[in-house]
């Protein structure tokens, strides 16, 4: 199993920003962008030298990322994840089924139902095995 520090750090930059934006991590991909999403990828070494903060700030700001009503984080009854346990979760299932391209496998993920089940914070299902969320994505994959 690969091991992409960069991927890991775009998706829990993409986590940071919705939190903070309160939005639908897949809004925060589409307002991002393919060019920027690949952008931040290729400068994640750098850029992790940054606080999460700035670079989430300045990066909402440059995308003109307004504010959105989507709080799973105030909805959430038990223990919050931090932004960096749902990005590994993001990058590894990321990892596990891409085949091509990381930008357009990261689209993929994000902007199917998958995204969805990993920000209900209320259930169990972003702490299961990265098998059984690889699988799961496998199964219900639509194309």
């Amino acid at each position: 199993m690969k091991n992409d520090n960069d991927l890991f750090y775009l998706c829990s930059l993409i986590e940071y920003i919705g939190r903070e934006n309160k939005l639908k991590r897949s809004t925060v991909v589409e307002k991002l962008g393919m060019d920027t999403l690949k952008r931040i990828y290729k400068y994640a070494g750098t850029l992790h030298c940054e606080p999460i903060e700035k670079v989430a700030n300045e990066y909402s700001e440059m995308k003109n990322i307004e504010k959105g009503t989507f709080d799973n984080v105030s909805k959430c009854k038990y223990e919050i994840p931090d932004y960096w346990t749902i990005g590994d979760v993001y990058g590894r299932l990321i990892e596990d089924i891409c085949t091509g391209d990381e930008i357009e496998t990261l689209k993929l993920v994000y902007e199917s139902w998958i995204s969805d089940a990993i920000s209900n914070y209320n259930s169990d299902f972003y702490y299961q095995s990265r098998d059984y969320i690889a699988e799961c994505f496998r199964e219900k994959k639509i194309i």
